[in-house]
């Protein structure tokens, strides 16, 4: 049985924590970002490109409701991402008044390369900077971060 003050400094503890690790993470982004050489696409277009690759087509509309936007701004976004023939629209067979939009061949190569590139520095630096135990350690703890992500 914990006393209330322990009780008080495992919760202290926990939220140290908690902030230190949004900190990291938010850091590990960034860094995983400048690594993926986006060139000129805007984080909305990421993200964009992201989702149809992960969820596969989808018109302006759905895109718009899944990234939380206005779609009007989903439409300029397209737009953008169309004319740099990174996604190309065909009609929907069931509304001929809705665009379904699919990435194009060259864009699934760019995403690849830009992960794979992402993924290439990320391993670099866990060799170059933690020993084998450590990578062995970091290993579990991704273990437990894929828990709280659940």
């Amino acid at each position: 049985m914990t006393t209330p003050q322990e009780d008080h400094q495992d919760h202290e503890q926990v939220l140290q924590l908690a902030g230190e690790l949004r900190i990291l993470i938010g850091k590990l982004r960034r860094r995983l970002r400048e690594e993926s050489h986006l060139g000129d696409i805007t984080m909305s277009q990421a993200s964009v490109l992201s989702r149809l690759e992960r969820e596969g087509p989808a018109t302006v509309s759905s895109l718009a409701r899944a990234e939380g936007m206005r779609p009007q701004s989903m439409a300029a976004t397209v737009l953008a991402l169309s004319e740099a023939q990174m996604v190309t629209g065909s009609p929907d067979p069931l509304d001929g008044r809705q665009t379904i939009l699919t990435l194009t061949d060259s864009c699934r190569a760019w995403i690849a390369a830009s992960r794979a590139a992402r993924e290439d520095w990320l391993a670099r630096t866990l060799e170059t900077r933690l020993t084998p135990a450590e990578v062995t350690e970091l290993n579990s703890a991704v273990a437990l971060l894929k828990r709280l992500t659940e």
